[in-house]
């Protein structure tokens, strides 16, 4: 399904007389609504202002420090409702977990979905080949609510965030 929910046609992976096609809902993907892409910078304050500018987005100026994550965090919320938000993810020191990913240039980072139950949600990610590198915990950025982290087959970062 596109973002709109529409149909996808079918894609062919492969080349010649190995070609299949194969349904795009038989590759693995995250279930949940998209609920932030998030971005590692080095300093929230430096930035935030311009991305909300450029993003058409609006910035409240909270800065929420997450010792259990290491990090700091802030939200950009899209002028277009519906739009899902954008994480600013600055490491509060050397030991956060994404001081590297900034030494190696920082950027796009992970996507963030809604789930109504992480240990289903691992359990499927499980299934489909994902590693689970972070256990579900309570956010700081979300009033406790609790998240999980993945990393996919297709080597991508996903978080997951539990509803309620």
């Amino acid at each position: 399904m596109d973002i709109k929910g529409n149909s996808l046609p079918d894609r062919a992976v492969g080349s010649g007389d190995s070609a299949r096609t194969v349904l795009l809902s038989e590759t693995w993907t995250p279930t949940g609504s998209l609920h932030h892409i998030g971005l590692v910078v080095e300093s929230i304050v430096s930035v935030a202002p311009a991305f909300a500018e450029t993003l058409h987005a609006n910035w409240d100026g909270n800065i929420v420090h997450d010792p259990k994550q290491n990090v700091r965090v802030t939200f950009l919320e899209s002028r277009t409702p519906g739009n899902p938000l954008v994480e600013l993810v600055e490491p509060a020191d050397e030991k956060s977990p994404v001081f590297s990913f900034l030494q190696s240039g920082g950027g796009l980072h992970h996507v963030c979905y809604l789930t109504d139950s992480l240990e289903r949600q691992l359990e499927e990610c499980r299934t489909q080949g994902a590693l689970v590198v972070r256990p579900p915990v309570e956010a700081v950025a979300f009033g406790g609510r609790r998240i999980a982290w993945i990393y996919s087959k297709q080597k991508l970062l996903i978080e997951y965030l539990e509803r309620f």
